[in-house]
């Protein structure tokens, strides 16, 4: 059974955006799978090392969109970007490293980071994007 699953309720309504995040999901799910079989170690490097990645690329995708609609809170939301990579760069370096990381308390960040911060800031710009101002 997955971590987590992809709902209309996650959805900010811009199509490439939401692909994206749904490529999050399941890269979460992936290593939730893993470690519910009791081979988080095997793969939790590889699909950190993934996640960090596409989420770097993700929020590039995510801000150049904010920017190009004139987004007003963009720097705010980079802002919210940069702590988010930081973590996550964190937990991969120490894995990385071979420091421990429980397994559950990586699921659970994960999860609570991508609907939190989905559901918290990225629908603003979904609906700032979706409704013509003035």
């Amino acid at each position: 059974m997955a971590l987590l699953q992809w709902s209309e309720k996650l959805s900010v309504g811009v199509i490439e955006m939401d692909r994206q995040h749904q490529r999050l999901v399941q890269l979460i799910n992936h290593l939730y799978d893993a470690m519910a079989a009791g081979k988080g170690d095997d793969v939790k490097k590889q699909v950190l090392g993934e996640l960090v990645t596409y989420t770097k690329v993700h929020f590039a995708a995510e801000q150049c969109l904010m920017r190009e609609h004139g987004y007003p809170h963009l720097i705010d939301h980079e802002r919210l970007h940069d702590q988010l990579t930081a973590k996550v760069v964190e937990l991969n370096e120490k894995i990385q490293s071979g420091k421990m990381v429980p397994s559950v308390s990586l699921g659970t960040f994960l999860k609570d980071w991508l609907v939190t911060h989905i559901v918290e800031e990225d629908k603003k710009y979904g609906q700032y994007i979706r409704v013509p101002v003035g």
